[in-house]
């Protein structure tokens, strides 16, 4: 399961580059075809095929009248404190839950996974929690919230000097650097992809669960 959910990460990371503007970027307005984004801060995100999940009853069946409680992760929501060394990204969430049998009142409790993941690969750190619905009698549906939080080195998460200096430095047209989108060299790339952090939480799935979401 963890390389699963490291290969959907790294598609994930993909788009990290193009979130939204924040202080402390490096915006490139001018030059060819360059425009760079970059925080200290880690992005906040939920992978594909691990924000919902589905239980089954009988447990083993797989067809949509045993479907037993759907839930889904929604609403996530981060802040970020890089005033010291230590950059602190804490980020919260809701879970949103169904189920098809309201009699009586019921809890049902599901794991969930934060993962801090640098150059869209490599797992720095994973924590498991639990988030825990409780259903009255009678209701098809319950909330509740859960929690996730990563420390970042600033350093590492701080391009080189040099590296930053080739991707801001200005182009003149007909140079030929001019042409040459420096986040395509492979020595940027690489330093990119290792000061870039992600803070990714998911439900914590089984096999048969992962494979279900990603094949439904």
């Amino acid at each position: 399961m963890n390389a699963r959910i490291a290969i959907v990460a790294a598609a994930l990371g993909l788009t990290v580059l193009g979130g939204c503007r924040g202080e402390g970027d490096i915006v490139v307005e001018q030059g060819v075809g360059i425009t760079a984004l970059r925080s200290v801060c880690p992005a906040v995100g939920v992978p594909d095929y691990t924000g919902d999940v589905t239980l089954f009853s009988p447990a083993d069946a797989r067809t949509a009248d045993a479907i037993d409680v759907t839930a889904a992760i929604t609403n996530v929501r981060s802040t970020c404190d890089e005033t010291g060394e230590q950059v602190y990204s804490a980020a919260t969430f809701d879970v949103i839950a169904t189920r098809n049998n309201t009699a009586g009142p019921r809890t049902v409790t599901l794991p969930y996974y934060s993962t801090v993941l640098r150059g869209g690969n490599s797992v720095v750190a994973k924590r498991v929690g639990e988030v825990e619905l409780r259903f009255a009698d009678g209701e098809s549906r319950a909330q509740a919230s859960g929690t996730a939080g990563a420390y970042v080195n600033r350093a590492e998460a701080t391009l080189p000097a040099d590296i930053r200096e080739r991707i801001t430095r200005r182009r003149r047209a007909g140079d030929q650097s001019a042409a040459i989108d420096p986040l395509t060299e492979p020595d940027v790339r690489a330093a990119v992809a290792r000061a870039t952090f992600e803070l990714l939480i998911g439900f914590q799935l089984t096999e048969e669960q992962l494979a279900y979401n990603a094949t439904r």
